[in-house]
């Protein structure tokens, strides 16, 4: 029996999806932070906490957008053309966002606002419009004859831009847990303070997104509610719910990485339902893997190239938390 080369380049793919938001959303929801905080230390030292490893952050997004075209290039071509729109106001947010991490320390007290503004500006927009390509990714693509054969603003609806402003929502708890762990003092208190009322609306958003999906898309509903995948769906609202208290209970306590690691499992938990409701399918309501990928040939011959790549990624992002483990201070230093 051979290997599965679409179930293998399907499960690289999702690695590498949930690698760049479990490394990114972080770091984008930094920038979200960013309007709460005022004092120019307090936006010094925030930013100071993923400098150095931001970029390498975004290697997944490349990984993902790389191995969906060249493993299923059929998914590729509609996806794209589904969300063109959304995909390039969320590249140039983070365009934006990368020049002001590159700026921001070299510009004058003058202009220095103005890179701030363009750092809110970008991760605000690579968020809201990363979430807005999900939540159109969920309520499906009209596809005929293989291809996209839907309009240019079809992702302009309730669902997607709800789904949108959940993801603002994730990424600025997690930038807040990730503060919790890298900073102290009163930054640190205040991020405490604002990681509580974050998980609420995070569970919150949860909930809505749970019974909204269902009711929108009747295939969805009958996954979910039917006999034996019902066993199979049922722990993770479970788990949801015993990991948000427990992080609620955390945040009570003295700060240390559990908020952090917790947050984590959250968005893990949401991706893993979200795996649920649409697999095998990779254009949803239809294609799946098997009939989006490429020839066989193509397929093997680009993983050698991923299996040798990925562990070096790997490699080199471990080494960069490493060296930058520790805590944050407005002496711009790690300790």
């Amino acid at each position: 029996m051979g290997i599965d080369l679409p179930l293998v380049w399907a499960v690289i793919i999702l690695f590498g999806v949930m690698m760049y938001v479990v490394m990114d959303g972080f770091d984008l929801g930094i920038g979200l932070l960013y309007p709460f905080f005022a004092d120019r230390t307090d936006r010094d030292v925030m930013m100071n906490t993923v400098a150095p490893v931001w970029d390498g952050n975004e290697t997944w997004l490349v990984l993902g957008g790389a191995g969906l075209l060249a493993a299923f290039p059929l998914a590729y071509a509609v996806v794209l053309s589904a969300f063109y729109l959304p995909l390039i106001l969320m590249l140039l947010g983070l365009i934006f966002r990368g020049v002001a991490f590159e700026f921001r320390f070299k510009a004058d007290d003058a202009h220095r606002h103005l890179w701030d503004k363009a750092f809110i500006g970008g991760s605000l927009a690579a968020t809201f419009f990363q979430g807005v390509t999900l939540g159109g990714y969920i309520q499906g693509i009209e596809v005929v004859d293989r291809a996209y054969a839907g309009g240019a603003f079809d992702w302009l609806a309730p669902f997607p831009l709800f789904v949108g402003a959940g993801l603002v929502v994730t990424y600025t708890l997690l930038g807040s847990t990730w503060l919790i762990v890298k900073t102290q003092g009163a930054l640190q208190a205040r991020m405490i303070a604002i990681a509580r009322p974050l998980t609420w609306l995070l569970l919150a958003v949860i909930v809505a997104i749970s019974v909204w999906t269902p009711l929108a898309r009747e295939d969805i509903a009958q996954r979910w509610f039917t006999w034996p995948n019902l066993l199979w769906f049922a722990p993770v609202p479970i788990l949801i719910v015993l990991t948000a208290w427990q992080l609620l209970q955390r945040l009570r306590r003295a700060p240390d990485v559990a908020p952090f690691v917790l947050t984590l499992f959250l968005v893990f938990l949401g991706y893993t339902g979200l795996g649920i409701s649409l697999w095998p399918n990779i254009v949803p309501p239809g294609i799946t893997i098997w009939e989006a990928a490429a020839p066989p040939q193509s397929m093997g011959f680009t993983l050698v190239g991923a299996l040798l790549i990925i562990p070096l990624i790997l490699m080199y992002t471990a080494w960069g938390y490493y060296v930058f483990r520790g805590k944050v201070d407005e002496t711009q230093g790690y300790h």
